[in-house]
This record gives structure tokens, C-alpha cells and sequence, in this order.
């Protein structure tokens, strides 16, 4: 059975400008069809500009196609804006029953699920505390929880992973997996592709308003990658570039079996893999491996052999160096990971290789912007005679 369906759907939007006569027309999707079956998990990725927020907008009855027809059959619950109805001068318990009572809920379906809700959110000491006084984490959280208790037929999700920090994300997503399972539908919007991978048991790609692909989650997002620029070179800025005496030719990541593994968790073990060529033997050059953010801009952290126990020597030919890493310190997410030379006399850097991809996925549940490997221990001290 057909939960939610897309006949050729198009929506056009005309900005009107100060002194232009006739603005020119924008359309935002162009002839989109689809069908979503009953429990069936979608998921819609694309860049900024591609669509999806006007998709959202359409599903949710919030605007209406200016061509085509949607047709939604089952009760729908919009996981969107967390937190939007929300009163900050009300307590968090008053504004669980507004809340709810705007997205759809009977005020005795509210009462039987509050309990749940307040426990899911983790607010239970602050209930009766006005949410004005709520830290973002508690407000969004609250918001979220109150919206995953709807138990819809239909549930549209638009970037509410995002929410929260790793912990609470990971019970988003039980919360979701859980309502799957009991046959709910579900339509994932986000940039968030990990989330989407596992979600998800079909992906469409929306680029300037129009489906490019739609199928398998895993090939639909390893195709949105390399579009996204997977084997663009990031930019080592503000030092110039210098001819080097050793000619990096690639860069492997690989388990502790010594097999390629671009997928790896918070956590886990990995190793680095740098091919070379040396035209001469050299002492004066490192070999370095960069972690970058997906799009290239940021560099999250380096492997390098300037340090270690004795200086990095190459004789002519060709060779491998490999990085050894105990416990990945990266949170979850997509990497642009290259290699490098650099003269340690100059600071300068020599081409990078191509980007190859790291994905993070989740594992050890940690707190801030990376994982800091660790070990603890306790004394006693020693008892009062």
C-alpha cells in the first residue's frame, strides 16, 4: 500500500523586487514523482538549494504544489522546528500538553504519555521550571520528545538528528528505529548521510529541483559524495608549495588485518598507508597525512614523521611508510583524508595525493569535538588506625 505519493510535482516561486515589473519566475522542484510504500523508510538528501525544504513544506501541508498533487494517506507528524509551539514563560510540563495538543495529540493521549515523554528528554528535575530557563540542549530535547510520541502513520523528519548531544542522537535514533519497527513510515531530510544509510531502505538525490537518483541508500550516497567532491584536493593554506625530493603516490586506510577499510567507529583502531617514490635519498623531508572536513575547508588533525624516535631517512626508489593509530580520536562523520611531503628546513609542503573518504560512524559515546583516549585509576587511602 501506497502511504505518500508524488504526481509530477512542481513548485514555482515568484520574489517580488522593488521596482521590477515582472520578476522572474524560480522553481524550486521541477516534475517530481514518487511513491513511498507503507513502512517503508525514504530518505531525500542533496545540497543546499536542491529542493528539500520546499519538499518538506509540501508534504506538510504547510504551502501546495503549483503543479502536480500529493497525496498523503494516514496521519502525519512533522518532526520539524523542535520546540517551535513552545511558551517560555509556561513550565516545561504546561508546554508538553500546548505542544502536543498543536501537533495533534488528545489531551488524555498527552497525559497517558507523559511520564515517557519527561523520561525520554531527561528533564524530570526541571518540569516545573519555565523552559525560558532551559539550557538549548533541555529545550530542543523536550521538543524532540514530544513529537517522537505522536505514534503517526507517517512520520517527516527534517534534520532533528542534528539535536542534542552524541548520546541523545543515538536515542533519537532508537527512538525512530523502534516506531519503524512498528510499521510507521518514515521520511528522513538531512544532510546527516550516515544517519541516512542506516535509516533508510531508499534514498532520492534532489539537485536543483529535480530527482537525479533514487534507490539503494548505499550507492545513492556513495554517488552524492564523489559528487560532492570526495576526490578534490583540500588545500594546505598559507604555506607554499616546494618541489620535493620524495614523489607521494598514494594513500591507503586500512584495519588491523591490514585490509582497506575506509569505514571505521569513534574509537577503533586504524592504520595509515602512505606510498612514495624517492628520486634521492633524502633526511630532510616528513611524510604527513591530513584530516579534512568533507568539503576541504577544515583540518581536523595530522600524522606526521618529523616526530618519533629517530629522523625519517629514504633511500632511492620506492617505499611505504604506515601510521599507526590506537584509538580514533574523529566524532562521526565524513573526512577527506591526503598525504603530503614537507621540507623541515623550508616548513614548505609539496603536492597533496587525491583525497580518499574516512567515514566515522558512531562508537565510543563521547562528549565535545573529538575522542581523547584515556585510562583511569583509583586509590584508597589508608585507613585510620
Amino acid at each position: 500500500m501506497i502511504d505518500v505519493r508524488s504526481d509530477h510535482v512542481s513548485k514555482r516561486y515568484a520574489p517580488r523586487a522593488a521596482g521590477m515589473s515582472g520578476p522572474e519566475a524560480f522553481w524550486a522542484l521541477r516534475d517530481l514523482s514518487f511513491d513511498i510504500v507503507r513502512g517503508e523508510a525514504f530518505g531525500v538528501i542533496g545540497p543546499n538549494g536542491a529542493g528539500k525544504s520546499t519538499l518538506l513544506k509540501l508534504l506538510a501541508g504547510i504551502t501546495t504544489p503549483t503543479a502536480g498533487r500529493i497525496e498523503i494517506r494516514g496521519r502525519l507528524a512533522a518532526l520539524i522546528e523542535i520546540g517551535s509551539g513552545f511558551h517560555p514563560e509556561l513550565s516545561g510540563r504546561e508546554n508538553v500538553y500546548l505542544s502536543g495538543s498543536i501537533l495533534g495529540m488528545r489531551r488524555r493521549e498527552i497525559a497517558a504519555k507523559f511520564d515517557q515523554i519527561v523520561e525520554f528528554a531527561g528533564v524530570a528535575p526541571f518540569i516545573d521550571m519555565p523552559v525560558k530557563w532551559y539550557s538549548s540542549g533541555m529545550y530542543v530535547r523536550l521538543g524532540f520528545s514530544i513529537a517522537a510520541h505522536l505514534d503517526p502513520d507517517i512520520l517527516l523528519i527534517d534534520e532533528v538528528l542534528a539535536v542534542g548531544d552524541t548520546a541523545f542522537q543515538e536515542q533519537c535514533l532508537a527512538r525512530i528505529r523502534a516506531l519503524r519497527r512498528s510499521g510507521t513510515t518514515a521520511i528522513l531530510i538531512s544532510h546527516d548521510l550516515n544517519a541516512v544509510e542506516q535509516l533508510c531502505d531508499r534514498v532520492m538525490l534532489l539537485e536543483r529541483g529535480q530527482a537525479t537518483e533514487c534507490g539503494d541508500p548505499q550507492a545513492v550516497v556513495r554517488s552524492y559524495r564523489h559528487r560532492l567532491g570526495a576526490n578534490r584536493q583540500p588545500q594546505v593554506t598559507g604555506i607554499r608549495a616546494v618541489a620535493p625530493t620524495i614523489d607521494v603516490t598514494g594513500v591507503e586506510l586500512l584495519d588491523r588485518e591490514g585490509l582497506p577499510n575506509p569505514t571505521r567507529r569513534t574509537g577503533d583502531p586504524l592504520d595509515v598507508r602512505v606510498a612514495y617514490q624517492a628520486a634521492a635519498p633524502s633526511a630532510g623531508q616528513a611524510v604527513e597525512v591530513f584530516f579534512y572536513s568533507a568539503d576541504g575547508r577544515v583540518l581536523h588533525c595530522q600524522l606526521t614523521t618529523a616526530f618519533g624516535p629517530a629522523p625519517f631517512t629514504v633511500h632511492p626508489g620506492r617505499g611505504t611508510v604506515e601510521f599507526s593509530i590506537d584509538e580514533l580520536s574523529l566524532q562521526p562523520g565524513d573526512y577527506a583524508v591526503v598525504a603530503s611531503t614537507r621540507d623541515l628546513a623550508s616548513q614548505q609542503v609539496g603536492p597533496c595525493t587525491e583525497a580518499i573518504r574516512l567515514t566515522v560512524r558512531p562508537g565510543r559515546m563521547v562528549r565535545g569535538h573529538f575522542y581523547l583516549p584515556h585510562a583511569w585509576h583509583y586509590g584508597r587511602e589508608q585507613e585510620l588506625r
